[in-house]
C-alpha cells in the first residue's frame, strides 16, 4: 500500500487514481471528513485497507458489519470502503442504508465482531465519515483511531486473500422488533416525531405507531438535501421547531434525533426544551427507584445534579462524570458495570438489562415512552418541574482550528488551574476545583460550574456553564470564563451564544 498524499486537486487523473486523506480527519473517536475535499474515493478504499489490516493486528475473526446512512453519497463511500476491507481479506456483511445504533445492532445479531458505520453523524450535507469498533458494544477511541491513523496514513495496509462480500437483509426489521418487544403503551400519547428529514424518518415514525403512539410527523421524509434544517437535537434551530410544532398540534412531547439515530433530543408538553443532560437525570430518578445503588456516568457537559439531587442520593445511586465523547462514554460504562450513561450532546448508553450499552436515539424514545407509561399521573413538564433547578446554557462552540485547538485548551487549562491555586474565581464564586478529565470544568462553591473542552468532531471548542442559583449567575459565569479564552487570539466566534 503506497502512502496517501493530503491533497489532491480535483478534477484531474490523480484525483481518480490517487489515494487522498487529509490527516486532521482522524479523530478521537471516529473519522469525519469533508467529502470530497478532504478526502477521495481512493482515499476511503485506503482506509478500508487499514481498517481491516488492524483486525488482523488485533486477532479478531475477520467478519465485519457495514453500514451507511441516508445521504447522496453515502452508498459510493461504502462502497469504496468495502473494496479497500475486502482487499484486506475481510469478509464483509452489507446491511444496506441504516442508523450507527442499527449497525452496532448488527454487530450482535449477526454474530460480527466489527463494525463500520458509514456516516456524518450529525455534521450537515457535504461530510462524510465512519463510526467503528472491535469489541461490541464498543467503539474505537483515541487508542484505536491513532493506530488506524498510522497504519492507513503510514501506507501500512496489507492486501491478504479471503476477502468476501454478502447483503444481508432484514437487519432493520430485526432491530425494530428488538426495541420494541412486547411492550405496548397502557397511557394514551401523542409524540411530535421530529427527524429533520435524516435517517431516522425511514424509522422513527414507524417504532412510536409499534409502540401504540400516536404520531405528530415533523420533517419525516427522506431528503438528504436537508430542505428544512440539519438533523441535530443539540442545535437550537431543530429545538426551537420541535417547540413549535409541539405548542401548535397539543402534543404530550416531542422527541428529535440526529442524522445517525444515536442521539435524541426532548421537549415537554408546555415547548420547554429539556437539555439532555436533564433528561438523563429524569430517567435516572426512575430507574434508580428500579435498580437502587445502580452507577449513571455523565459526561463533563452535564449538569451537576447527578451527584448532588436528593432523589437520587436517596436511592444510593453513584455517579461519575468523565470524558465527553460516544467511544469514552461507552467504555466507562462497561468497565464500571454502570447501568447508563448520559451526554449532554443527547447521547445515552442504556446497559443491560435495558440496552446493550450503546449509543441509541431510539432506544431512548422507547424508554422515555416507557417511563411516562410507568408515571400516568405526570406529564414531561411535571417530570421537568420536579427536578432541583439550575439554569445552564446550551452547548456553545467557538471556532479554533483543528490544528490548534489542543494547544490553545492546555494553555486555557493551566490559566484556569493557575487560577484556582491564586484563590481566584469565577462570577465572584471561590473556585473549589478544576476537573480536568477532559478540558476543565471549573467547578464553583455553590456547585455552579464553567466548562470548556475541545470538541473531538469540529475545529471548535466547547463551552458550557451551569448555575444552581440563577440565570444571572450562569450569564456572569459565561461572561469570566470567555474572558479567560479570549486572552486566545486563535479563538474565534461563536456558533451560537447567551
Amino acid at each position: 500500500m503506497t502512502k496517501p498524499i493530503a491533497n489532491v486537486t480535483q478534477n484531474t487523473w490523480s484525483f481518480l487514481r490517487d489515494a487522498m486523506i487529509t490527516p486532521t480527519g482522524f479523530r478521537e473517536y471516529d473519522a469525519r471528513w469533508k467529502y470530497p475535499d478532504e478526502i477521495n474515493l481512493p482515499g476511503i478504499t485506503a482506509l478500508g485497507l487499514g481498517l481491516g489490516t488492524q483486525m488482523h493486528e488485533a486477532g479478531i475473526e475477520p467478519v465485519i458489519a457495514v453500514g451507511n446512512d441516508y445521504r447522496d453519497y453515502s452508498l459510493s463511500v461504502k462502497n469504496a470502503l468495502i473494496l479497500g476491507l475486502m482487499q484486506a481479506g475481510i469478509q464483509v456483511k452489507d446491511i444496506g442504508p441504516a442508523l450507527s445504533p442499527m449497525a452496532y445492532f448488527a454487530q450482535f445479531h449477526l454474530n460480527a465482531p466489527a463494525v463500520a458505520m458509514v456516516t456524518a453523524s450529525h455534521n450537515p450535507t457535504g461530510w462524510t465519515g465512519v463510526k467503528m469498533g472491535f469489541q461490541r458494544p464498543l467503539t474505537h477511541g483515541p487508542v484505536e483511531m491513532a493506530r488506524l491513523r498510522d497504519i492507513v496514513l503510514g501506507g501500512e495496509g496489507v492486501a491478504r486473500p479471503g476477502g468476501g462480500y454478502e447483503f444481508v437483509d432484514g437487519v432493520r426489521e430485526a432491530y425494530l422488533d428488538d426495541l420494541v418487544g412486547d411492550f405496548k403503551m397502557t397511557r394514551k400519547l401523542r409524540v411530535v416525531c421530529a427527524t429533520g428529514n435524516g435517517t431516522a424518518s425511514a424509522f422513527a415514525p414507524e417504532l412510536f405507531e409499534r409502540l401504540g403512539v400516536e404520531v405528530v410527523p415533523s420533517h419525516n421524509e427522506l431528503d438528504y438535501s436537508f430542505p428544512n434544517y440539519n438533523p441535530n437535537p443539540e442545535a437550537m434551530e431543530m429545538l426551537h421547531d420541535m417547540a413549535a410544532t409541539v405548542t401548535g398540534s397539543g402534543a404530550d412531547l416531542a422527541l428529535g434525533f440526529d442524522g445517525d439515530g444515536d442521539r435524541c433530543g426532548v421537549v415537554d408538553n408546555e415547548g420547554e426544551e429539556i437539555f439532555a443532560d436533564k433528561v438523563g437525570v429524569i430517567m435516572a430518578r426512575d430507574l434508580a427507584k428500579l435498580y437502587p445503588g445502580a452507577t449513571f456516568v455523565a459526561d463533563v457537559k452535564s449538569t451537576g445534579l447527578f451527584a448532588s439531587d436528593p432523589e437520587l442520593k436517596k436511592h444510593g445511586v453513584k455517579a461519575d462524570y468523565w470524558k465527553t465523547g460516544h467511544s469514552h462514554m461507552k467504555r466507562r460504562v462497561h468497565e464500571l458495570g454502570a447501568l447508563a450513561g448520559f451526554e449532554k450532546s443527547g447521547h445515552y448508553f442504556l446497559a443491560e438489562p435495558i440496552g446493550r450499552g450503546y449509543d441509541c436515539g431510539m432506544r431512548v424514545a422507547v424508554e422515555i415512552c416507557k417511563l411516562l407509561d410507568r408515571n400516568p399521573d405526570m406529564s414531561m413538564a411535571d417530570l421537568r418541574r420536579a427536578l432541583p433547578t439550575t439554569w445552564a446554557t446550551p452547548t456553545m462552540s467557538p471556532w479554533c482550528a483543528d490544528t490548534e485547538k489542543y494547544d490553545v485548551l492546555a494553555r486555557l487549562v493551566d490559566k484556569l488551574v493557575a487560577r484556582k491555586d491564586e484563590g481566584g474565581s469565577l462570577a465572584g464564586r471561590k473556585i473549589v476545583d478544576v476537573v480536568t478529565v477532559n478540558g476543565a470544568r471549573v467547578m464553583l462553591e455553590n456547585g455552579a460550574w464553567g466548562l470548556v473542552r475541545a470538541s473531538s468532531n469540529t475545529p471548535n471548542l466547547v463551552v458550557v456553564c451551569e448555575s444552581p442559583e440563577s440565570e444571572d449567575e450562569m450569564r456572569a459565569i459565561f461572561h469570566d470564563l470567555d474572558a479567560v479564552i479570549r486572552t486566545e487570539p486563535a479563538v474565534g466566534a461563536y456558533d451560537q451564544t447567551i
